[in-house]
């Protein structure tokens, strides 16, 4: 069985070899290169010898298989970016969700050459009509989805999505393939879906629906935002934890004993659940891994989990190479693979010789999970999203029973719900208090200084690395005592407490700190000094990036545990966005604002967030001051214009010498205006107005304020900020340009 492991495991690493470093022309030449690797391993000795050639022939094959992939999927594809076709028909393979334009849906298109390619189609409302299996016929403008706005992305080409279709005729809907038993998985999965809200009300309805079909869409923002600072939000994915609740379910109702007839029912079922979810790699995954476990006994054969592990990567990736650059994938492959490692041996290690109660023997094996599956994800973690849950081993130990309950309540009281509603309402009342239980759980857990940590401080990168080498060379030496551990283990914790600090005196070094968020093609400007803080907007114009998450990071890294001030300048999106994420994240003790109503209603969104939060909003009508620690914030009211952008607030922040001025969309026009109303200082910075808008920035104001500094907070946008012109203005007037989008963070600290 370990062959199979070995074998797979190469042909993985090979996969991973394609999509992350080796480019598309060097495929072939290096599967070459592996297979003669290969050939020569055939002189080594045994055992050396038969392993030398699995793995060189398992690299080969991969390479090579990539190469092909992209040769008949992705090439095809690529080559009908950027065209028009006409009367095309597409199947759809999922339901259609809502855009702010309409719909989208995931679809099989029919056509030529196209072998096994997906593409996201975008519709009229119409489409939510649909079904899976459903066709729709209509002209469409074809994109990739590999490439956006000159980025390479991921995000579509791992699901197996290599084209975007925008629909520009007039749409012609058919439904004849719809009632074929394949759609059957994704039909129950959306009746379960409208009947959750039939017996569970509120918020514990979109809990109940992401953890049984991983459907997300409804899980409210503050209970997400809790269980991702707890370190327990990876219950909303559908993986293990799902499937082998399931299965231990299908068990109970079979038997133990009857394993052939156990594995004959709970693998099909286990298969449709996975359809039924979406068949995502985590739990395509724990399916195969079950599927396997189930299989052995009634075959007469031991089960092997690494090998289960890795045949299960071998099946994705085979059926999608571009799976290998899944989050979720990473994820889920990485926290089995620490657990199958790491887990056993810290179980045994913290249990000792000696005979230990029930109560610990349950703690050490959560707490040991944890680490398992944290020792190779948090590197991932890092990367993805930028953050180390110092209480995720006490949120598992405290909640992962609920959720086992909570999952398997739900299930059975979704099914009664098709019986018999009240009794479905009876068997809802034990998850119910379980959601709020666990609910209750996190958001006592964030509430806990620190609780969670940011790599928005630049000293916990250094800081990850170190631990790995700590705990490495302890696992390394010898001899094998606990003693080393427990040594290594403080010497990380006194490590860890430094770098906190060290993060904290940074950010907080000056009289004055200054912080322009990178939030993308939005605004967020962080003022710190004295050890208060404000913050002027806070947003993004590109909905994958979460302003208040990155804005908040970076405040808590700061050691920011409430904010004084958020001024927001005015109510585009890309300028309060993030609000209702930061409130969930930072108590917020005043909302400064302009006393206008905008054309999409943004303003009363803001309020209700504001009082949702218990933040005291202010309207600012006239030039008023806020002391800010040793610093001053003049704020200066909107001077009326064409546009919401020239309705919006000024703010000029102060600390001896130094003068920040920021305008937020203020265009030239108005920016004269507010030269005349107020004696402007000369000024060390700037926010560049409007994120470089050619409109904004005027020469007027340059030649006024002389700012030394110009900080452009931009980021992907489809409006060319920010333009030439102004940038040609800032370099004529002698103002040195930094952009967020180039540099990241951008941090000035005035002495």
């Amino acid at each position: 069985m370990r062959k199979l492991a070995t074998w797979a495991l190469a042909f993985a690493a090979g996969v991973f070899l394609a999509q992350y470093l080796l480019p598309d022309g060097w495929l072939l030449p290096a599967a070459a290169a592996a297979l003669g690797l290969g050939v020569s391993a055939l002189l080594l000795r045994e055992p050396a010898r038969y392993r030398a050639v699995l793995i060189c022939t398992a690299l080969s094959v991969a390479l090579g298989y990539d190469w092909a992939f992209a040769l008949f999927v992705q090439f095809p594809a690529e080559a009908l970016a950027e065209s028009n076709l006409t009367g095309v028909t597409m199947v759809l393979q999922d339901y259609p969700t809502a855009t702010d334009y309409g719909a989208k849906v995931t679809v099989r298109p029919e056509i030529a050459d196209l072998r096994g390619v997906r593409a996201v189609y975008y519709g009229d409302a119409a489409l939510l009509e649909l079904t899976p299996g459903c066709t729709v016929t209509d002209d469409v403008h074809l994109k990739s989805a590999a490439k956006i706005q000159d980025d390479e992305v991921t995000t579509f080409t791992s699901r197996g999505v290599f084209l975007l279709a925008y629909g520009g005729g007039e749409a012609v809907y058919g439904d004849s393939g719809a009632s074929s038993p394949r759609w059957w998985p994704a039909r129950l999965g959306h009746a379960m879906q409208e009947k959750i809200p039939e017996l569970y009300p509120g918020d514990t309805a979109g809990f109940v629906t992401a953890i049984l079909t991983g459907d997300k869409r409804l899980l409210d923002d503050s209970a997400g935002t809790d269980l991702s600072e707890a370190g327990i939000y990876h219950i909303m994915a559908v993986s293990g934890l799902h499937c082998s609740f399931l299965m231990l379910l299908v068990l109970a109702l079979v038997g133990k004993k009857r394993r052939r007839a156990a594995a004959c029912i709970a693998i099909p079922v286990l298969i449709f659940y996975a359809l039924l979810t979406g068949a995502r790699p985590s739990v395509v995954r724990a399916c195969v891994m079950l599927s396997l476990v189930l299989i052995a006994p009634a075959m007469r054969r031991e089960g092997d989990s690494p090998t289960a592990l890795s045949f299960a990567l071998l099946l994705i990736l085979l059926h999608n190479p571009f799976a290998a650059a899944s989050i979720g994938l990473q994820l889920s492959f990485g926290a089995v693979a620490g657990m199958l490692w790491l887990t056993p041996k810290l179980d045994r290690l913290l249990r000792g010789e000696k005979e230990r109660g029930r109560v610990f023997r349950a703690a050490s094996a959560s707490f040991s999970a944890t680490c398992g599956a944290l020792v190779f994800t948090l590197p991932l973690t890092a990367c993805y999203f930028g953050f180390l849950v110092l209480v995720s081993p006490l949120s598992n130990l405290l909640c992962l029973w609920a959720v086992s309950m909570i999952f398997a309540g739900g299930l059975i009281s979704v099914l009664l719900g098709f019986i018999w509603l009240p009794l479905a309402c009876a068997a809802a009342l034990i998850p119910r208090g379980l959601i709020a239980y666990v609910l209750a759980v996190v958001r006592v857990l964030v509430k806990i200084p620190d609780h969670a940590l940011y790599y928005t401080n630049p000293f916990l990168k250094y800081w990850l690395t170190y631990f790995y080498v700590l705990f490495g060379t302890a696992y390394l030496c010898k001899p094998k005592a606990r003693r080393k551990y427990a040594v290594a283990a403080v010497l990380a914790a006194l490590s860890l407490a430094v770098t906190v600090k060290l993060g904290r005196l940074f950010y907080t070094y000056g009289a004055l700190d200054i912080v322009a968020v990178d939030v993308g093609q939005g605004a967020g400007t962080i003022m710190a000094s004295g050890g208060q803080f404000a913050l002027m907007d806070c947003g993004s114009g590109n909905s994958w990036l979460g302003a208040g998450s990155d804005t908040a990071d970076q405040l808590l890294s700061m050691g920011c545990k409430k904010l004084d001030y958020l001024v927001l300048s005015h109510y585009d999106y890309d300028h309060v966005s993030g609000v209702a994420e930061l409130m969930d994240r930072l108590r917020v003790k005043a909302l400064l604002v302009p006393d206008y109503w905008d054309d999409a209603d943004l303003r009363s969104w803001v309020m209700e967030t504001a009082a949702d939060h218990g933040a005291a909003v202010e309207f600012v009508t006239e030039e008023e001051t806020r002391s800010l620690g040793s610093s001053v914030l003049t704020l200066y009211p909107p001077l009326g214009g064409d546009n919401d952008n020239d309705h919006g607030l000024t703010l000029l922040c102060s600390a001896g010498k130094f003068d920040l001025l920021i305008t937020g969309d203020m265009d030239a026009k108005t920016e004269k205006k507010l030269i005349s109303a107020y004696p402007l200082p000369d000024i060390e910075a700037l926010i560049v107005g409007h994120h470089g808008s050619k409109y904004s920035t005027g020469e007027e104001l340059l030649d006024v304020v002389k700012p030394e500094i110009g900080i452009v907070s931009v980021g992907r946008n489809s409006y060319g900020h920010p333009s030439e012109e102004a940038l040609r203005r800032l370099v004529r007037a002698g103002v040195t340009v930094y952009r967020t989008d180039k540099q990241g963070n951008i941090h000035i600290f005035v002495k």
